[in-house]
């Protein structure tokens, strides 16, 4: 199995994966601002999360898997339209799903040169994740970044 899949069902969940989140990183950070304490800043997380939609049994595999998380994560990047990459990802945890739903809203439609540009970690900071995540879910974190960073570098090496 190649990093960016086959068939036209992968078009399909990043049409769902746009839409169904249906805010920017931007909103995030304002919503995170307007929200008194982490309590309900985890919980509004958590109802992000819950808007992806699931990845398919068949990508919950080994080499979709991202290591160095405390909980099980499963990542993959297709091509999209106009050099543009879509992230598909999935967690068996409420957190980490509310986590990916900032990556996809920091690196989704992107093309590889701005997925490799991003500093996350600015983002990251703004949302005070840096300060209140516990260590084992600020390393996960960054596997993610790394994970969606090397499988971008790949891609590029791939097409040339």
């Amino acid at each position: 199995m190649s990093w960016f899949g086959v068939g036209s069902r992968t078009n399909i969940i990043s049409i769902e994966v746009a839409f169904s989140l249906d805010t920017t990183i931007e909103e995030v950070i304002e919503n995170f601002e307007l929200l008194g304490d982490w309590e309900e800043r985890f919980a509004y997380l958590i109802e992000l999360g819950k808007k992806l939609p699931s990845l398919d049994a068949a990508d919950m595999i080994e080499e979709n898997r991202v290591h160095g998380c405390q909980a099980s994560v499963w990542l993959r990047i297709l091509p999209g339209i106009d050099d543009t990459y879509e992230i598909h990802a999935d967690s068996d945890a409420f957190i980490v799903k509310g986590l990916i739903a900032v990556l996809l809203l920091i690196y989704n439609g992107k093309t590889a040169r701005q997925i490799l540009d991003i500093n996350s970690s600015t983002v990251f900071e703004q949302l005070g994740l840096d300060k209140h995540l516990s260590p084992t879910r600020r390393n996960g974190l960054h596997s993610m970044v790394n994970r969606v960073k090397s499988l971008t570098k790949d891609s590029i090496t791939q097409a040339s």
